[in-house]
């Protein structure tokens, strides 16, 4: 027997999670997990399973209390690498589309996308493909691995990471690099710690691509 699509909804309306719990109570191939008011309470519950299933998606709102939506992506992909988070929310702000994408997120949808469209968006994203509402992100599906704005690329990395991450592009390695920058190797680490979860990736290699692919280098 085919498993289920195991989601967990993180939204903090208790009417719209009545609306999306009954979406996919309809849906023999899925079942919803569970569903949380905020990141905070969603994340503690990812990090302490308690022989709980592993979530195949995560629905996210972005407008949540406490810490917002795109300050959790990034730490609910770490939470549980092999999930798939699709945005769901009221806002179709193009920097708000942009900034979900570029952390990470595998989909964005409107919360006024029919039921039917919200299903379809999480079948396709557990199909491989990207589920972006087309009302708010039609053009994003054609720029978004190739180019992102300067005013939106700036703020992904601080002054110290864009230090650092410059100099592994220069291929200095992290001892070379705690000498030219006058810290230990220790906080070097940290930095690329932080540059690889900002970037979404794991290497050095691939967040030199990256920065290169969103604009973060300028020459």
């Amino acid at each position: 027997m085919k498993h289920k699509i195991c989601i967990l909804l993180i939204e903090d309306h208790p009417e719209y999670r009545e609306v999306i719990e009954l979406a996919v109570n309809k849906e023999p191939d899925m079942e919803l997990q569970g569903q949380f008011g905020s990141a905070e309470a969603a994340l503690h519950r990812l990090q302490n399973p308690s022989g709980q299933s592993i979530p195949n998606i995560i629905l996210l709102d972005l407008n949540l209390p406490g810490m917002n939506g795109l300050e959790a992506l990034p730490l609910l992909g770490k939470a549980v690498p092999s999930a798939k988070i699709i945005i769901l929310t009221q806002s179709d702000k193009e920097a708000d589309v942009l900034r979900a994408i570029t952390l990470g997120a595998a989909g964005y949808l409107l919360k006024a996308a029919s039921r039917r469209a919200i299903i379809d968006g999480i079948r396709n994203v557990m199909e491989g493909g990207a589920s972006l509402d087309a009302g708010v992100a039609r053009f994003i599906l054609k720029t978004l691995q190739t180019h992102l704005p300067k005013t939106m690329s700036e703020p992904l990395l601080s002054k110290r990471e864009m230090e650092i991450l410059t100099l592994l592009a220069e291929g200095f390695v992290q001892k070379e690099i705690a000498l030219k920058l006058n810290i230990c190797s220790t906080t070097v680490v940290t930095h690329i710690n932080h540059i690889y979860l900002k970037l979404n990736v794991t290497n050095a290699p691939a967040a030199i691509n990256k920065a290169h692919l969103v604009g973060l280098f300028t020459h």
